[in-house]
């Protein structure tokens, strides 16, 4: 069950809140429809219960916010937009991202997968899809995590009459499983025919909360759609005919030749047309829209009231059983008054606002009158304004490392960046042993003199920087938050898949290069170094460190131009100041280092330890790892602080 209170947006400079006071309930097992022209408040209110967008009010999915809500995905299935996947991700492979995210098993996909039809495509890529597969898509990550809530924002927009039908079908069998499903329209027939209660909304206030029979009897009302070249002549020969025997029939011309007739017959209007001699084109009964202002009779506006006041006074109760927020409502408030038809006047009825029995001429109180009666000596008789809605950041995947590893391979940009960095390295290092004059352990890192990295470092720091450039380009994890969760679990697993990819691009990046400097010149310079060791953590550690400087570089910056840009500031930038500061005079050295690291422990190191950390000292001490452990410092530094300030905030 969902219960809506009080929801309002913030204001908009000098304009009103886009919603104001809004409060419905949608029951389990039942399809409830919001509907409402465009610019009602349907979308923000959508998103002021998803917690989304700043504002004041409060929403309960079975009795529980939305950030009490341990596991909200599994909780609340939410399509609000077209799926921002990468466009050359399968549909299989972007709900395996999913899959970890939510931390459901991976066998989940294909179940989904045969519910939602895509059974033939789930191979096809994300740029590939149709309108109508985009939306079947998105409902496939909204049903993945087998939520009791499905909430929806238009989601047979732009989709054929044979695929709205579809969709629908899924969601009322969502309802007919004891689901929540609760969708927005701009259709008044397709909310009729589609949902079991209809709330309609209007200028950000709700005007209707009917079930879908008294909403199709009291806003609905047949017609006779007529098409004519003589359609004025038509019109007016109709009104005259109804006018002389007293009948009630409202002729309405709309764009070109067609006319809408309520209050009469197909036959009767044929029988007209064809005494006059008039032509007709097209004469079919059809089901039409009173009109965005026409609502409820005065009768029926007893089952559209809703009272905040009273729901706010009954959230404890709500908050502590769940049982009793899914009892029955009242059958005195939700029988409608009025078994007759709207009236057929030319003048439209004005709803009475939702939030009291308010006329149209002294309208229900706006959220800065609420705001400054509560600041009156008598607010304390008035009840207190729902609590502020605050935009949380996203969770983190419940799977971070499996997430990564789906997300990296389920694209080809990783496996192209790497075949182009072994083909460049592999024709560099044969250039260069060409032209003479560079060492063998350049020639094996097809690392010229003049060029600030060698591609196997710039490779590492472009896939780096891909691994979140990617996910604020096409952020899968929280779409409808505009931010991607910066948590330090994702942050991990990211680190770890980039620095495991850099190693292998770097072993692969020398045994490639040794292998064409044999094949072209023999074994004069495809021999082994004899201070191989240290030079190989000299490699890996180059690479492993721009592999990080582009991941942090690209979480802060949330640019993957901004974290390769980093990786090239490193020698650019930081290696001369590091260079400068080196160069000048000094008066202590760290001469006996290893020996006072022994002492520190008083113990003796295992496996010759010391060595090896005397060793790391060294790479750290000369410039190029100086300045890329201090870069990576700094950025880690910046990643932390940027995290940590918008937890605070």
């Amino acid at each position: 069950m969902i219960q809506a209170i009080g929801l309002t947006s913030n204001p908009r400079k000098e304009l009103p809140p886009a919603v104001d006071d809004v409060s419905f309930e949608a029951r389990p097992g039942r399809v409830t429809a919001l509907l409402g022209a465009p610019g009602a408040g349907k979308t923000t209110t959508l998103r002021l219960m998803l917690e989304l967008q700043r504002g004041r009010g409060i929403t309960y999915f079975r009795g529980r916010p939305l950030h009490r809500i341990a596991h909200p995905s599994r909780e609340v299935g939410v399509l609000l937009s077209e799926v921002p996947g990468h466009p050359a991700r399968t549909i299989r492979g972007q709900l395996g991202m999913v899959c970890a995210a939510v931390g459901v098993p991976i066998r989940r996909v294909d179940e989904v997968i045969e519910t939602v039809g895509l059974v033939s495509l789930c191979d096809e890529r994300l740029g590939t899809l149709s309108r109508g597969m985009d939306r079947r898509l998105g409902l496939a990550c909204a049903l993945l995590s087998d939520p009791h809530a499905l909430v929806l924002d238009d989601p047979a927009g732009g989709l054929s009459v044979t695929e709205g039908r579809w969709l629908h079908g899924i969601l009322r069998a969502h309802a007919a499983h004891g689901g929540t499903v609760l969708f927005s329209t701009d259709d008044p027939k397709e909310a009729a025919r589609t949902a079991d209660r209809v709330i309609t909304l209007e200028g950000g206030r709700l005007v209707a909360d009917q079930e879908a029979a008294d909403f199709a009897r009291t806003r609905l009302r047949p017609r006779v759609a007529v098409r004519s070249p003589h359609a004025a002549r038509l019109g007016a020969l109709l009104a005259k005919e109804a006018r002389a025997a007293q009948r009630s029939v409202e002729v309405v011309r709309e764009d070109g030749n067609r006319l809408s007739v309520y209050g009469s017959t197909c036959a009767d209007i044929g029988e007209t047309a064809f005494r006059h001699g008039i032509l007709v084109h097209q004469l079919a009964d059809e089901t039409g829209d009173m009109g965005p202002h026409a609502t409820l009779p005065a009768e029926g506006l007893a089952s559209a009231t809703v009272v905040t006041s009273a729901l706010l006074t009954s959230t404890s109760a709500t908050s502590t059983s769940t049982d009793d927020a899914d009892a029955p409502m009242d059958d005195a408030s939700t029988e409608d008054a009025s078994t007759e038809d709207a009236p057929t006047t030319d003048e439209p009825v004005t709803a009475v606002a939702a939030t009291g029995a308010h006329t149209p001429d002294e309208p229900g109180p706006t959220a800065e009158s609420r705001t400054r009666a509560a600041a009156s000596p008598g607010a304390r008789d008035l009840p207190q304004l729902p609590p502020p809605i605050a935009v949380r950041q996203a969770l983190s995947p419940l799977r971070p490392l499996r997430y990564e590893l789906r997300r990296a391979t389920g694209v080809g940009t990783g496996y192209l960046t790497a075949i182009t960095v072994l083909v460049s390295s592999a024709l560099l290092s044969v250039l260069l042993a060409r032209i003479g004059h560079t060492p063998q352990p350049r020639l094996l890192a097809a690392w010229p003199r003049d060029c600030p990295l060698p591609p196997a470092a710039l490779g590492a720091g472009l896939l780096g920087a891909l691994a979140f450039g990617e996910e604020f380009r096409h952020p899968a994890l929280a779409a409808d938050r505009g931010t991607v969760p910066r948590r330090l679990g994702l942050l991990a697993a990211k680190l770890l898949v980039a620095s495991v990819t850099a190693l292998a691009l770097a072993v692969l990046t020398v045994g490639c290069d040794l292998e064409m400097l044999y094949l072209v010149y023999g074994r004069d310079l495809a021999g082994v170094p004899a201070d191989w060791l240290s030079l190989s953590a000299s490699w890996i550690g180059l690479t492993v460190g721009c592999a990080w400087a582009g991941v942090l570089a690209a979480g802060i910056f949330r640019s993957t131009t901004a974290g390769l840009a980093a990786v090239l500031a490193v020698p650019v930038v930081v290696v001369p100041l590091v260079q400068k500061t080196l160069a000048g005079p000094s008066v202590r050295k760290a001469a006996g280092f290893s020996e006072r690291l022994r002492e520190l422990l008083l113990m003796q190191w295992p496996f010759g330890g010391a060595r090896y950390i005397a060793a790391g000292a060294r790479l750290v001490a000369q410039p190029v790892g100086g300045a890329l452990m201090l870069s990576l410092t700094a950025l880690l530094c910046a990643y932390l602080l940027t995290t940590l300030r918008s937890r605070v905030r």
